[in-house]
């Protein structure tokens, strides 16, 4: 009786490792979603009330974890019943991410300022409607990064048992969001932490020091982490082309891994932008 009792424990030990091992390598490949999925929050839960910062950002996390709890099932779903459709839908979310960055970037290099009309517009704006559009915004978003994060580490597991599927799956669901919704807390918060170290010190010393360096980081870190985001949204993109289409994955094979993945991205991100205007003028047209 006792030996059969140290051999479940001995099996859930060798399942433990499994998971923890095929979690390592899943996080490992989702790591560029991961950073734009960091990037895109901190950018949506700043800019707010201090007292409302923490709400918003609440609200954000719940709306991912319904997300995981939709797309978690689905996939797994999709992978034993119809699992050509994995790779579809990696396609088409890598189309979506090349699109966001190159977006990014054309809306870098040719931002148009804006009018006296729209900058009134935006600040008569009701707050109650601006935080509920953010809020929105930021769980659409993480919507399409989620699926992308959940089918990629599924990816990694496709030869294991289903039951190292499962649990590998909803490890790193639930760490992409505690990491990154912990981190984006962090990060919302340290403008305030600054002004409190301020006013403690009275304004001297080094804690006043720290809190002025914790103030000025904070627009300097998201600046640095919308950069981050959008490389990683063109090598991610490039990488799922790549790896997903057998005529991509034997093009240029002189080319090292990493610019063969950037240039895919960016012509599919170009790609995006030119039909995405198109449907606009054309809907435009006919309103």
């Amino acid at each position: 009786m006792a030996s059969g009792f140290f051999a479940v424990l001995d099996d859930i030990a060798a399942l433990m490792d499994d998971v923890a091992v095929a979690s390592k390598i899943a996080t490992q490949k989702t790591a560029g979603i991961l950073g734009d999925d960091l990037a895109v929050n901190a950018e949506k839960a700043t800019g707010f009330l201090a007292s409302r910062e923490v709400p918003v950002l609440w609200a954000i996390t719940k709306g991912s974890l319904l997300n995981k709890l939709i797309i978690v099932p689905v996939a797994l779903a999709l992978n034993a019943f119809f699992p050509v459709a994995i790779k579809f839908i990696l396609i088409l979310g890598g189309f979506y991410l090349a699109y966001e960055g190159v977006e990014k970037i054309i809306e870098f290099l040719f931002h148009r300022s804006k009018k006296g009309q729209e900058v009134i517009e935006e600040i008569v704006m009701d707050s109650g409607e601006m935080e509920k559009a953010k809020v929105k915004s930021a769980i659409t978003t993480d919507f399409i990064l989620s699926v992308e994060i959940v089918i990629i580490a599924l990816g990694t597991v496709l030869e294991q048992p289903l039951q190292i599927q499962v649990a590998t799956v909803a490890v790193v669901a639930l760490l992409a969001t505690i990491g990154v919704y912990g981190i984006v807390a962090l990060i919302v918060r340290m403008d305030d932490a600054g002004y409190k170290l301020i006013k403690h010190s009275e304004n001297k010393g080094f804690l006043t020091a720290l809190g002025k360096l914790l103030v000025k980081a904070l627009p300097v870190i998201i600046k640095f982490l919308g950069i981050v985001g959008t490389i990683a949204l063109i090598l991610v993109s490039g990488g799922i082309f790549v790896h997903n289409i057998e005529y991509l994955h034997h093009l240029f094979p002189q080319l090292p891994s990493t610019v063969k993945e950037v240039a895919m991205g960016l012509l599919a991100g170009l790609f995006g932008v030119l039909m995405v205007g198109i449907f606009k003028k054309i809907f435009k047209s006919k309103a």
